[in-house]
């Protein structure tokens, strides 16, 4: 059973987090909602394409 996890706020925290689930292929979290005030595809982009961390090799 999933941890289910809900992320408030995309900033340089919230896009981590993401990033880390993701990266590490965490199958026992599930993040079920990203509360942010920007457009869906500007916070895709920005967790796509990272200045520091470089570019998420996954799709988005």
């Amino acid at each position: 059973m999933a941890i289910r996890v809900a992320i408030n706020g995309f900033g340089r925290i919230g896009r981590l987090v993401l990033r880390s689930i993701i990266e590490h292929d965490r199958k026992d979290i599930e993040v079920v909602a990203i509360n942010d005030l920007g457009p869906v595809a500007t916070n895709a982009h920005l967790l796509q394409y990272d200045s520091i961390h470089g570019r998420l090799n996954q799709t988005v």
